[in-house]
């Protein structure tokens, strides 16, 4: 079988195990600068051009698409599934699992446990979102940040009302969260492939810190989940219509709650923390389920 890796370079962890664990498997694999590409819609025979040469036929694509660049990389993805490429996860369940709002409003419908969320547009409201949440201390997330960037505690009412009204006063989008104190600055990251979650890592912050993140100085361990905890794991996965996700759970006194469901999760931390190859179970996936034109939009919308 011959994989493609959709990646900006070999050299990150995630990226070059993934490409040992393909050849370790038999597989011929290789990594390609997903900006490198460019793309014929022709509708007769659509294609993809990488770093001016044909690409030679590929069985099965990873997209490892960065934040920064989920436009251009869900267009790539999209080109490989008009080409019948199987792409482990879709450039639809890419996108969506991309708009955090969106993720909200899904995992809502579905029904899936999450924090309180409001979101709304003008400073009017600020005084409704901050009671929606039930009050301060409460959590403000920009809808475009990742790794942590762009998440402020808000510990009183006066600097809630204070970081909404700068945020808003330069037009940009945010989500309002409650503050789950209980979780004592610690989340839990399922790594979910197909419909199983194949290691757990319970993330911890960093003294002083509330967001977990690795980045941010978090420290990881491995992590024993509930059956409600992993229930709730592969169904905000399979509501965003994701293969393989990093989803992120917080344990309040009312069961887990859904954070965010991430679409391209990194290994580095889960397979030290865990113990676990998942790379090599992202490549047993894709050995099982890789059918040329298999490609289908899953998920809730």
């Amino acid at each position: 079988m011959n994989i493609v890796i959709l990646s900006r370079s070999r050299k990150l962890y995630s990226t070059r195990r993934l490409l040992e664990a393909a050849h370790t498997r038999g597989h011929e694999s290789s990594v390609i600068d997903t900006l490198r590409c460019y793309m014929n819609m022709a509708t007769a025979k659509p294609s993809i051009r990488y770093r001016g040469e044909p690409l030679p036929p590929v069985d099965a694509v990873i997209p490892r698409i960065g934040a920064s660049i989920t436009f251009y990389g869900t267009a790539v993805v999209r080109q490989f599934e008009m080409m019948g490429v199987y792409a482990v996860n879709e450039s639809v369940a890419i996108a969506r699992s991309r708009d955090k709002l969106r993720s909200m409003q899904l995992l809502a419908r579905r029904d899936i446990g999450m924090p309180v969320t409001g979101f709304a547009h003008t400073t009017d409201d600020i005084p409704g979102l901050i009671d929606m949440v039930g009050g301060a201390p409460l959590v403000v997330k920009l809808l475009e940040g990742t790794q942590g960037v762009g998440v402020v505690l808000c510990e009183t009412r006066k600097a809630a009302e204070s970081v909404m009204e700068a945020f808003f006063g330069i037009d940009v989008n945010i989500m309002v969260q409650e503050y789950i104190e209980e979780a004592g600055g610690a989340d839990v990251r399922c790594f979910v492939i197909g419909d199983k979650v194949v290691a757990a890592m319970r993330r911890q912050a960093a003294p002083g810190e509330f967001r977990s993140n690795l980045h941010r100085g978090g420290s990881a361990h491995a992590a024993k989940i509930s059956p409600a905890e992993r229930r709730t794991a592969v169904a905000a996965a399979k509501t965003m219509g994701l293969n393989i996700a990093g989803v992120d759970l917080i344990r309040s006194n009312h069961g887990p709650l859904v954070l965010e469901v991430n679409s391209s999760p990194g290994l580095e931390g889960i397979e030290e923390a865990s113990g676990i190859d998942v790379a090599d179970r992202v490549i047993e996936f894709i050995e099982r389920n890789a059918r040329q034109g298999r490609t289908r939009t899953r998920g809730t919308g």
